[in-house]
């Protein structure tokens, strides 16, 4: 099975108000899940990072654990930082964010073939339209 996650994670003010967002869309394109978390008081980068996160622990509770490994999955994010530091292109220098990368990973591990895409944010509209509802809920 094939998966593609839109995610998207923002801040009013850097740190501020934050919110992670994300959709996951099944091999047809059909929503499988979302993620729409507000997150505190946090930076946009953690929030980045945490909407990669839940939605890998959304999409764990719709893939069966023995179905996992055969799971490819492709992340879409306007995020260049996330998307090149788990490409392994950009080192991860913040402790928090060492924190939030070695998390991302775990939620990784149990699945086949995983891929991050940088994308512009004209082809992310879903995922920061989850994320901005999560802060505007916050807020």
């Amino acid at each position: 099975m094939r998966y593609t996650i839109h995610a998207d994670g923002g801040a009013r003010g850097n740190p501020g108000l934050a919110g992670a967002g994300a959709l996951i869309r099944d091999e047809l394109g059909n929503a499988a899940g979302a993620v729409s978390a507000f997150l505190g008081r946090q930076t946009n980068n953690y929030a980045e990072y945490e909407a990669v996160i839940r939605a890998f622990e959304t999409l764990a509770e719709l893939v069966p654990p023995a179905e996992r490994t055969d799971t490819a999955v492709e992340v879409k994010m306007d995020s260049m930082l996330v998307v090149r530091q788990m490409q392994g292109e950009w080192k991860v220098k913040h402790p928090d964010m060492k924190a939030q990368q070695a998390r991302l990973a775990q939620a990784i591990a149990a699945f086949g073939t995983v891929t991050f895409t940088h994308v512009p944010r004209e082809q992310n509209k879903d995922a920061d339209a989850l994320a901005n509802e999560a802060m505007d809920r916050g807020s």
